[in-house]
């Protein structure tokens, strides 16, 4: 380590993202981004703000984009921070409501985020087990000693846990802050978001990138009591008033009001999800329920690492992880159709011929 470093950086272990290559010909179902772009009404909102005084600061409370938030959730703005992408408020969360002296707890398979957070900020942590189905042990998450954080749903599983396990999460942690990472909830039957005027502990975190297709712009939320959005926001004046850009918060607010185009989308997604499932377990793949834009599926002969590295000889990325309880399992971005059937195509030319044999005989192709 160079001589210069901080304690701090020492002890960082950085988060690894997925592949992007700049190859046009790739497919690419490895970061779990919307195959179907945003919304035109967005795209007309990005040109139009670029007609006005980019040299001026944006507005550093995004006052509307919170209302219009606030508005989809049936809230005020009080309720709504606004960051550069969910990460960003994740790690202005752990800022604002972990400390360094006292243990959190989140799952120990889930979003690889959360333990470089907590080294980052010298927040000690508990990584709690699955159990065999990868589904969350419940009640290991009460009464945690410095806060919750967990993923719904989880990633990479894409388990989904319902509405009613949550809040028994959030009841039984009343002296800590529970943070729900929903990044992909709206591909799932309901968010968090209807409880946190109950609850002023809970904290949920979602994103725009997934479901309204603004990967690109970054931008990302948080919901919850006006004393927690005040924490989130000390936290951001105090290092960086403007963290989104004009184009950003453009964009943004055409995206949250075009509610018509947002449920299209999505419910092609889920419709696609569950029409690739069925046809992944004919190939004899184990294959996690999914409530989110991604499965995650193993092979009973090929490994994860294999199905991985051949499927990028065939410009197909998709996303394998190293640590051991998921090294045989893949995590698969859900296309459109046509790149979903280009898939199977692949894995079938990858799978033992036997399996070829049987999927080419029940496994219609989506039209």
């Amino acid at each position: 380590m160079h001589k210069f470093w901080s304690e701090t950086v020492k002890r960082t272990e950085p988060y690894v993202p997925g592949e992007q290559l700049n190859d046009s010909d790739i497919i690419k179902l490895n970061t779990n981004e919307n195959p179907y772009g945003p919304s035109p009404k967005v795209v007309a909102a990005i040109q139009s703000e670029l007609t006005r005084k980019l040299q001026l600061y944006p507005s550093p409370s995004a006052d509307k984009l919170r209302s219009d938030i606030g508005q989809y959730y049936g809230l005020d703005k009080d309720h709504i921070f606004v960051g550069n992408g969910s990460d960003e408020v994740l790690a202005f969360s752990f800022m604002a409501f972990f400390e360094t002296d006292a243990h959190i707890r989140f799952p120990s398979i889930t979003y690889s985020f959360y333990p470089v957070y907590a080294k980052l900020f010298n927040i000690p942590y508990d990584e709690v087990p699955l159990n065999r189905d990868f589904s969350i042990p419940v009640a290991s998450f009460f009464q945690s000693e410095g806060g919750v954080i967990i993923a719904n749903p989880n990633a990479p599983t894409g388990l989904y846990l319902d509405i009613d396990t949550v809040e028994e999460i959030v009841a039984n942690n009343p002296d800590q802050v529970v943070i729900i990472d929903e990044a992909y909830i709206d591909f799932a039957p309901a968010s968090a978001a209807s409880l946190v005027e109950q609850y002023p502990n809970l904290l949920v975190v979602q994103t725009m990138s997934k479901s309204r297709s603004l990967a690109g712009l970054r931008v990302g939320f948080a919901i919850g009591h006006p004393e927690l959005i005040e924490a989130l926001i000390r936290i951001k004046d105090s290092f960086n008033s403007y963290t989104m850009d004009r184009l950003a918060i453009a964009g943004a607010e055409a995206a949250i009001n075009d509610v018509t185009y947002f449920h299209k989308t999505t419910n092609q997604i889920i419709e696609t999800r569950e029409w690739l499932i069925p046809e992944m377990k004919k190939r004899g793949f184990t294959v996690l329920p999914s409530a989110a834009n991604f499965i995650f599926a193993s092979h009973y002969k090929v490994t994860g690492e294999t199905l991985y590295r051949e499927l990028k000889q065939q410009k197909i990325l998709i996303r394998h992880f190293q640590k051991p309880a998921v090294s045989n399992y893949v995590r698969i971005s859900i296309g459109t159709d046509e790149q979903m059937n280009q898939l199977l195509t692949a894995i079938d030319s990858i799978i033992t011929p036997q399996m070829t044999n049987q999927s080419t005989s029940t496994g219609a192709r989506r039209n």
